[in-house]
């Protein structure tokens, strides 16, 4: 008799531009059909849900401007992970890092350092990202050293900066002139960042985010520092054979996703409210995870998966308030997103053999 075979997975052979072009377009296509099942449920058209959510997210001036502010800190978080991600390192603690940038944003900012704003602005995003990638060293020294689990460290480390953040925002740092309110003093008006478009709260870190996006894929793509991050998270073996410093290039990885991270924190202060507060970020640095899947770890490609997962959370906040479905709904698209590329990432570079 002959034996029953079993469902096999194995390597393409060639992967061609234009199947990668297409696992990301798929991978969306596939979230709104899967998530379709749930408007459904709640008794709403799909062909109305969505057609509000894009109207939400593109179908106005303000829309679009709340869009692009959106996707601000998206960009910075998004690129922090791909980074680290890249040279697996796997940095599960961009919100940690984020609120780090923050933190070292208002220290600075609030009349400790005073410069004219070309300086002090560049002087707030260089002491955020500083921040960011010294949160980050204790995770990364600790798995180049003793080979503890980034992925551990790095996710735990969330929960001890936001409890220190909501220390000094009761405690040492309060403003006092807060009316009560848990927050920090204010930045200086030299610290913030200029608006971009009047009557909106679009600011010039979106400039920033899309300068760090290219000298990241010029990073990446040009230098030796890139190459040697590429080459480790391909190979650490084969790297290290070839004489690249494994440790000493992980190193670098995580300073520069962590000060990425840092970033975020401090476009979110000089940029929108100015001060610091426990719920500056809803969950960025955890949303960066998916802006990173969804672009598939290539820098430029972070700009569009952010405005379109920032969209999501912008539409679906005004689909909730027209027909009455759960704004968690924009969670749910987003965790299927993120699913559904890795399983069009997997299908682009392997088949599925059938018996």
């Amino acid at each position: 008799m002959r034996e029953a075979q079993s469902v096999q997975i194995e390597a393409r052979d060639h992967v061609s531009l234009m199947r990668v072009s297409m696992a990301p377009i798929l991978a969306i296509l596939a979230t709104m059909v899967i998530c379709s099942v749930l408007i459904l449920w709640a008794g709403v058209s799909v062909v109305d849900a969505y057609a509000l959510l894009f109207k939400g997210a593109f179908g106005s001036l303000f829309a679009l401007k709340e869009t692009f502010t959106r996707s601000i800190p998206l960009i910075f978080t998004g690129l922090a992970v791909a980074v680290a991600f890249r040279s697996k390192f796997y940095n599960i603690g961009a919100e940690g890092q984020l609120y780090a940038g923050a933190l070292a944003t208002v220290f600075f900012g609030t009349g400790l350092v005073n410069l004219p704003a070309y300086l002090m602005l560049p002087f707030l995003f260089l002491v955020g990202a500083l921040a960011g990638g010294i949160l980050l060293l204790v995770p990364v020294l600790l798995k180049t050293r003793l080979k503890v689990d980034e992925v551990v460290t790095t996710l735990l480390l969330n929960f001890v900066v936001l409890l220190a953040v909501s220390y000094l925002i009761e405690g040492p740092w309060r403003d006092p002139m807060a009316m009560g309110w848990p927050q920090t003093a204010s930045i200086v008006d030299a610290g913030v960042l200029p608006t971009l478009v009047s009557k909106g709260r679009l600011h010039a870190g979106l400039i920033v985010t899309l300068l760090a996006a290219l000298l990241i894929w010029l990073l990446m793509r040009f230098t030796v520092l890139g190459y040697e991050i590429r080459a480790v998270g391909f190979n650490a073996k084969a790297a290290e054979f070839s004489g690249v410093n494994i440790n000493r290039t992980v190193v670098i990885t995580a300073l520069l996703s962590g000060g990425l991270a840092g970033m975020a924190g401090t476009s979110e202060v000089a940029g929108l409210k100015g001060y610091l507060t426990l719920d500056l970020s809803p969950g960025f640095g955890y949303t960066g995870i998916a802006v990173a899947m969804l672009a598939q770890l290539h820098p430029l490609a972070i700009i569009p998966a952010a405005l379109f997962l920032s969209a999501v959370y912008v539409g679906a906040d005004s689909m909730s308030r027209a027909v009455n479905i759960p704004t968690y709904i924009a969670d749910v698209l987003v965790g299927v997103s993120v699913l559904a590329i890795l399983v069009s990432v997997m299908l682009t570079r392997y088949r599925i053999k059938w018996p």
